[in-house]
């Protein structure tokens, strides 16, 4: 598997709570660069960024985060969130899901309020993060029951911003249990080449990373 191959699968993420204007244009600078799939930045960037890549005549999409980064926020205010996000420009929405009502096992609750963001969303993108690493296997099972039945297009692992990240282990788990037409996204610690083709080779279609593209710019130098 070769870089670029790495490259077309990453979103490019930036969301750190100080980032500024010139982070997201050196962030965006960086996708259009190496060809990444997308660039995963903070709401109040994404009008921003969308008109900047498009004015350098990019495909690299944008994604951005709702209910983020624990989840907790109303039914509303998450689909005002991606509503808000796609009159913007965003091509992808990362939703966190609600996990105390996992916690509580309100599964019909989570399908619901997934489905209406999907509703909200219609033909873009929507990723589901359920933070696996606050989650049982039993409940990392029932989430992925409840991403497919919903209608979302993504599992995504984590935040990034908990207690830890994606695993192997939990991502052949989220492989093994989603419906054919959800695909699964790690993110949260990916720091290595050779982690980013291990995730992808068991069955990641997408990587939520800072580091890839940094690690291959110094592999250049």
């Amino acid at each position: 598997m070769d870089n670029r191959e790495i490259l077309s699968k990453v979103d490019h993420t930036y969301l750190k709570v100080d980032a500024t204007q010139e982070d997201i244009k050196a962030l965006c600078d960086e996708a259009i660069k190496y060809n990444t799939a997308t660039v995963c930045i903070p709401p109040s960037y994404v009008e921003f960024a969308h008109n900047y890549i498009n004015s350098q005549n990019s495909e690299v999409k944008v994604c951005t985060v709702i209910g983020f980064p624990n989840g907790y926020n109303t039914t509303k205010v998450k689909c005002y969130e991606a509503e808000s996000a796609i009159k913007d420009g965003a091509d992808e929405i990362d939703m966190v899901a609600n996990i105390g009502w996992i916690k509580d096992r309100k599964f019909d609750s989570i399908i619901d309020e997934i489905a209406q963001i999907k509703k909200v969303v219609k033909d873009k993108i929507l990723k589901v993060i359920i933070e696996t690493c606050l989650l049982t296997e039993e409940e990392k099972v029932k989430m992925c029951i409840a991403v497919s039945e919903a209608g979302a297009d993504y599992i995504k692992t984590s935040t990034g911003f908990s207690k830890s990240g994606a695993t192997f282990e939990d991502v052949e788990l989220l492989v093994e249990n989603v419906d054919e037409n959800v695909k699964v996204k790690a993110a949260g610690g990916i720091s290595s080449i050779e982690d980013a083709i291990k995730y992808i080779n068991i069955g990641a279609d997408r990587l939520g990373t800072s580091k890839i593209v940094k690690i291959i710019k110094e592999m250049e130098k």
